[in-house]
């Protein structure tokens, strides 16, 4: 442990998590600003040339260089990690990169990974092509199924990994199923909260051991900024992923810390509002013509409605997904064509892939998000042609129904 640790604040017993949300980070300044601090340098002075080499040797805690220590980024971490209960987090570049990071700092040639198939597209292609190049070989399994994560552990399995909610049709999985499965063989379990955010869900109170997330999405929540973080324990975190973090530099920048500082003061709002918004939404599109089947966890209909409402706060997310008419009767290409046509009518909606905005998005996953993949593997992960996914904001709720049904009502 290094001799000197960074000070932090303290709170009285019991404080809550909304609080946290606008407070928690580093004390102020001698200057006392009342907002957080935007440190834009990219590295800092040191008193003398023993006090550098102590701590570039880590014998003493202190700001070196912005690659790996920089106030600003320190704050969005030590508040984001106070949201998800867990003792530290480091920040990233990018939700992508934070995924990176995971597995440089976990795995090693000849190591195994569990993952569900109904991850994001960009999670498949990097465990299960870009990770392989290295010697890491990952099997994928049924989100839902316990039995098929049980079965795929193997004598060097060392991490099971999933989301929840997927993206896009929104499947959860058993956090504290999959926990005892990880314990069992000795593995570690990570879960990726982006749909959720911890407003809603925090993995850690069911066992999971790291929580990633793509900042660029609700953390963030208003479509400025690329940012990525884990969350998980002290010798997690700054045992295994900031020596990677050091030498290899996926770093987020200040600036970009400092939007998703920001972001996290209004995160409980926007969810509890977006969360409301898209219930609605759910509920209203399966009463509509040209909808096949909605997926949305606070719909009853949803196969793990129960399991979401225990895990997520009572809460279905802000992520709604449906599938058009014509997927069973016409086939794949008539439900792409439908599918296109509802998103192409829309005059509100941005037609964009990214999620977690306060402006609403919509967009056609199969060849979007998950364009890269097969068509087998997006068969295995229940993402078909028809398939339109749509990110409630904070627009009027009458005037997203209006935008929808004008596509729907005339396919």
């Amino acid at each position: 442990m290094a001799d000197k640790k960074l000070p932090r604040l303290t709170w009285p017993e019991g404080v809550h998590l909304d609080t946290l949300a606008v407070r928690e980070g580093l004390p102020r300044t001698a200057w006392g600003e009342n907002s957080e601090a935007l440190f834009l340098t990219s590295s800092f002075v040191q008193p003398d040339a023993a006090s550098a080499a102590a701590r570039f040797a880590n014998e003493e805690e202190a700001f070196i260089y912005s690659r790996f220590t920089n106030p600003t980024v320190t704050m969005m971490e030590r508040r984001l990690a106070a949201l998800e209960g867990t003792e530290a987090c480091i920040a990233t570049a990018s939700g992508m990169s934070a995924i990176l990071l995971l597995a440089l700092g976990l795995l090693k040639a000849g190591d195994h990974v569990v993952c569900s198939h109904s991850v994001f597209g960009a999670t498949l292609m990097l465990f299960g092509r870009e990770f392989a190049k290295f010697g890491v070989e990952t099997s994928f399994v049924s989100q839902t199924n316990v039995d098929e994560w049980r079965r795929a552990v193997k004598p060097n399995t060392r991490l099971l990994f999933a989301e929840s909610p997927t993206n896009p049709l929104t499947e959860v999985c058993d956090i504290r199923a999959l926990s005892a499965i990880a314990k069992g063989c000795g593995a570690l379990l990570a879960v990726d909260n982006c749909f959720c955010s911890p407003a809603l869900q925090r993995p850690v109170e069911y066992g999971a051991d790291l929580i990633v997330h793509s900042g660029t999405k609700y953390l963030d929540g208003q479509g400025r900024v690329l940012a990525g973080a884990i969350c998980g324990s002290e010798s997690l975190i700054n045992e295994k992923l900031v020596p990677v973090m050091r030498s290899a530099g996926m770093s987020l920048s200040p600036f970009n810390a400092w939007v998703v500082l920001k972001g996290l003061e209004t995160l409980s709002i926007r969810m509890r509002a977006q969360s409301e918004a898209a219930l609605s939404l759910a509920s209203w599109l399966e009463q509509q013509d040209g909808v096949e089947r909605v997926f949305y966890p606070g719909l009853k209909s949803h196969p793990q409605h129960e399991l979401a409402m225990a895990q997520q706060s009572g809460s279905g997310g802000a992520v709604v997904s449906f599938i058009v008419d014509g997927q069973v009767s016409g086939g794949a290409v008539l439900a792409r064509k439908n599918a296109f046509h509802v998103i192409d009518s829309t005059k509100i909606c941005s037609i964009t892939a990214n999620l977690g905005d306060t402006k609403t998005t919509i967009t056609h996953p199969a060849s979007t998000s998950h364009g890269r993949l097969t068509e087998e593997q997006r068969q295995l992960a229940g993402i078909t042609q028809g398939m339109v996914r749509v990110a409630v904001g904070l627009e009027h709720l009458d005037d997203l129904k209006a935008d929808l049904l004008r596509g729907l009502t005339s396919l």
